[in-house]
């Protein structure tokens, strides 16, 4: 975020959040970057798109999105409505997390999935959504996706960790990244 490089870079994020993140930054005294743009969003009732188009966001050149930590406490209705608006951006790249169906996880797995969801939905952030990986995958294309990248918790633990041993798990959480083509 330094230097004159011409990018912007967008934090899209639900007002509520993104106003406690603005505080805790203002706390700090720290100077933001002018290419530093915020853009609240409530992502189950408002559009990507209409979020970014009020911050000055320009839909017709390329842009990389990171929606980390995002698609698991959204509706399926509010993800493809994302994804569709990033599938219309020339050129777009996408970066996100998701998780595998319950039902598609190995018993060890499955428990430790209702331990963490009973967790999370006791404090008021339940998980929404679940894909099947080759069925996302197809959605995607079907979005136009020229690449996706799908790295299951195998892979995963391959690149991140440095860990060469087999995984007994192939299901469980995922990260993906899709192109779409620049000429759309």
């Amino acid at each position: 975020l330094h230097g004159e490089t011409g990018v912007r870079y967008f934090e899209a994020d639900h007002p509520a959040t993104q106003a406690w993140k603005r505080e805790r930054l203002a706390e700090t005294g720290l100077d933001l970057p002018a290419a530093l743009v915020f853009a609240p969003v409530d992502f189950e009732r408002q559009t990507l798109a209409g979020g970014l188009a009020e911050a000055g966001f320009d839909a017709t050149t390329p842009a990389f999105f990171i929606w980390l930590g995002v698609v698991p406490y959204l509706t399926e209705a509010a993800i493809f409505t994302t994804l569709g608006m990033i599938a219309g951006v020339p050129g777009a790249e996408v970066v996100f997390d998701y998780a595998n169906p319950p039902g598609q996880l190995d018993p060890v797995l499955r428990e430790s999935h209702a331990r963490r969801a009973a967790n999370v939905a006791a404090i008021g952030e339940p998980w929404l959504s679940f894909f099947d990986s080759d069925d996302l995958a197809g959605r995607l294309k079907a979005l136009g996706a020229a690449e996706i990248d799908d790295l299951g918790p195998e892979e995963i633990r391959r690149r991140v960790f440095g860990n060469p041993e087999p995984s007994p798990f192939r299901r469980g959480g995922h990260i993906l990244w899709a192109r779409w083509p620049a000429d759309r």
